[in-house]
């Protein structure tokens, strides 16, 4: 059985707001937490571990971050400062596969469907790490609700 007296340790701090949490099962298996979308049949009473950008925050690590965006085009797919081109935007505050440093970090790790290749890998895990702290750092307001007025508008048709 593999050791995962570490786990324990890390997992009896209280995470932080912007902190993902790893599920840590038995067998010492992680997963980033995804509650809404968890297999039947996996065990219930995991302990969670916080994962958190070692470089959230960190000026140098997002100006790193930035030029890596644009060192391995990113911003072909993602547009100028994340506005969003082919790829979707970073500006706006809306996160298909969630937005927390964890969730930024497994989509550039893994990649993601219709386009998104997995740089997991092909670049260090600090890099990845520093781009994950630089898309962050571009979302700068909720703009989903921006225009909204609040008025109710009847639909007919369908």
């Amino acid at each position: 059985m593999a050791d995962t007296s570490g786990v324990a340790a890390a997992s009896s701090t209280s995470p932080a707001e912007n902190d993902s949490h790893l599920l840590v099962a038995g067998d010492s298996l992680r997963f980033v937490e995804h509650p809404e979308n968890l297999p039947a049949g996996f065990p219930l009473g995991v302990k969670l571990v916080a994962v958190k950008n070692p470089h959230e925050g960190d000026k140098n690590a997002i100006a790193t971050g930035g030029k890596l965006f644009v060192a391995y085009n990113c911003l072909d797919c993602h547009g100028a400062d994340g506005s969003g081109a082919m790829g979707p935007s970073f500006q706006d505050g809306r996160w298909h596969f969630g937005g927390s440093p964890g969730e930024v970090f497994e989509s550039i790790y893994q990649g993601r469907p219709d386009g998104m290749p997995s740089w997991g890998g092909r670049i260090t895990n600090d890099q990845i790490w520093m781009l994950t702290a630089y898309v962050r750092s571009l979302s700068s307001k909720d703009l989903s609700t921006e225009n909204f007025t609040g008025k109710t508008v009847e639909r007919t048709g369908h």
